[in-house]
């Protein structure tokens, strides 16, 4: 899991180039039902349940999160709610998905029991300990599929159950407010005369 060199920043504003446009365009319906399914749970008044995982698988896919985007001086995937993002997207738009996890998760369980034969769970491993299982693992499709769930979940917009407090946006400097003022530049002045 090298970072080549590159900033956290940069790894983020890399692996988010070209992943939104295409991920919303191919799966714009599913959205709509997702932040309706978010609408929901929010006015039932209710602190918000995870409605895939179970709290343990929870609790292993936040510890997954928190090594992929982890808090420095910034916050992190655990502070963005990226596992309640990504529970979401596998009741709605990623519910073809679910099994890829449940078996993901055997096979977390099963790399960190071959590494760490007296450890309870990944979860329960610590700093070092979690990226060594992480690393033996980042090649299987089940840790990409956890990379990009996480990605989205940092950057999506907080209706999906991800980015809470929009940390996501802050790390990048995103404004959402649309009050955006393009300065006067050439592209304000008529064009030349032709002929």
């Amino acid at each position: 899991m090298s970072t080549g060199g590159k900033s956290r920043r940069a790894f983020l504003a890399e692996s988010a180039t070209g992943l939104g446009a295409a991920w919303i365009a191919a799966n714009y319906s599913a959205i709509a039902a997702a932040q309706e399914f978010v609408r929901t749970a929010a006015a039932s008044g209710q602190a918000a349940a995870y409605a895939f995982f179970t709290p343990e698988q929870a609790a292993e896919v936040e510890a997954m999160t928190a090594e992929i985007i982890p808090t420095d001086s910034t916050p992190g995937a655990r502070e963005a709610h990226a596992v309640a993002f990504i529970d979401r997207a596998l009741v709605t738009f990623e519910s073809e998905r679910q099994d890829d996890y449940r078996k993901g998760l055997e096979e977390l369980a099963a790399a960190t029991k071959k590494l760490y034969p007296s450890a309870a769970r990944f979860s329960a491993l610590k700093g070092e300990d979690r990226i060594k299982v992480l690393a033996s693992i980042e090649k299987s499709p089940f840790f990409e599929l956890v990379r990009v769930h996480t990605i989205t979940g940092f950057f999506a917009s907080p209706v999906h159950g991800g980015n809470h407090d929009k940390v996501g946006w802050a790390l990048v400097g995103y404004d959402d407010s649309l009050e955006h003022v393009a300065p006067f530049g050439y592209y304000d002045a008529l064009p030349p005369a032709r002929g």
